[in-house]
């Protein structure tokens, strides 16, 4: 930016002395006099801006040479701040992270305290440490989907149990099942420090992260941190697996510690289930059978599976879906995680499976599954869930899965 150095003149009987003051004129600043201004004070005329500096009335002197240098660093430094101020201003504004639309809150959930609220302005997800699960996901003010044995409320998980304590909600294990035998000391229940142990929770800008213990048969630790959409009733979950220490059974000779990300959503009874196997995925049927015999109402319509839940007898079935979908009499709950291409998986390459239980226990679950994984001591990797919620607007199960399913 150029610098207009000016001489200030001073009249005295009509005779031109030398400069009483000087001004510099950049294109933003006008320096310079007016009535009533003091020695080196900051001075307006009209929108104009005025710095006065001082001069000696004898030009020459080592005095005003002085000060002219001391004005043209002044101003020189004041360019150079000036905008060095705007922009920390802009930029530091820009990089700081705006308050986070979520909110959290603790509370006594079902006689479970230190229970979690995570809530926006539609949707709400309560989390449940005590019992390494989160309990439920709903429209605010509403019943949710998640089912939830009541029969269990309160209730403290044991480890060392014989019984499976069955809570409901949205839970993580190893896969495969089959190899559970191998790397513990027993093939059931599920493994301790991953379904029947307490976690700890850390709740930090508007998310939660539930820790589990490293499980003493695995060698694992779970990491499992929930987010929620500010703007869409949507809840992710990442599941993280870090393998803390060697497993403590060794596998048999030319064996590898392959584990995969085995997320266990349980949901209340519904109307109807559905699966998008698509075209490109159908393997006869376009499902796997893992039960003695199929689910209720089992059919394959154009690559979409829909099925229903037997009260009589469990079934299950396996596919290789990145999408699963619950339908309920005032709402939907849909599952997705995108299956990944010629990655290994287990139960006869299953990214997808469901579970319907029999009677009192009317719930079905909805299970998604990561590829497996060879896993070594400091090795972390994850597997996404989005969970949307929707409301019921078609009269009936198969048109509102044909909306939801298919653009």
């Amino acid at each position: 930016m150029d610098l207009d150095l000016l001489n200030c003149e001073e009249r005295n009987g009509g005779h031109v002395r030398g400069a009483g003051a000087c001004f510099v004129r950049i294109p933003w600043l006008i320096a310079g006099t007016r009535p009533g201004c003091k020695d080196s004070s900051l001075c307006n005329r009209g929108r104009a801006r005025v710095i006065v500096i001082p001069m000696s009335s004898e030009p020459g002197r080592p005095r005003q040479r002085s000060l002219q240098r001391q004005l043209v660093l002044f101003i020189f430094g004041l360019l150079m701040v000036v905008p060095l101020v705007i922009l920390f201003r802009e930029f530091g504004a820009m990089s700081a992270d705006p308050a986070p639309p979520i909110s959290t809150r603790t509370i006594d959930y079902r006689g479970w305290a230190e229970s979690i609220v995570m809530e926006s302005s539609r949707v709400e997800v309560i989390i449940v440490p005590a019992i390494g699960r989160v309990m439920q996901f709903r429209f605010k003010g509403e019943e949710g989907p998640f089912w939830e044995n009541e029969a269990l409320w309160g209730k403290s998980p044991d480890a060392a149990s014989p019984e499976w304590g069955n809570f409901g909600g949205d839970k993580t294990w190893p896969s495969p099942q089959s190899k559970w035998p191998l790397r513990t000391p027993r093939a059931w229940p599920p493994p301790p420090a991953f379904d029947s142990m307490p976690v700890k929770a850390e709740v930090r800008r508007g998310r939660v992260t539930l820790l589990s213990p490293v499980d003493p048969d695995f060698g694992i630790r779970t990491e499992r941190e929930i987010r929620l959409d500010a703007d869409h009733p949507r809840m992710t979950i990442i599941t993280t697996y870090e393998q803390v220490t060697e497993p403590s059974h060794v596998p048999p000779a030319g064996g590898t510690n392959r584990v995969g990300i085995w997320i266990i959503t349980q949901l209340s009874h519904p109307e109807a289930v559905f699966i998008p196997v698509g075209s490109a995925e159908d393997r006869g049927a376009g499902y796997v059978l893992q039960s003695d015999t199929p689910p209720l109402a089992l059919t394959n319509r154009g690559g979409l599976l829909s099925l229903a839940r037997d009260p009589s007898e469990p079934h299950k079935i396996g596919t290789r879906a990145g999408t699963l979908l619950w339908v309920g009499a005032r709402e939907t709950l849909r599952i997705d995680s995108p299956r990944i291409p010629g990655a290994p998986y287990p139960d006869d390459q299953s990214s997808a499976e469901v579970y319907t239980s029999r009677n009192p226990a009317s719930y079905v679950e909805l299970e998604m599954l990561a590829p497996l994984q060879e896993m070594k001591v400091g090795q972390r990797y994850s597997q996404t869930n989005v969970y949307t919620l929707a409301r019921r607007t078609e009269p009936t199960p198969e048109a509102e899965a044909l909306k939801l399913l298919r653009p």
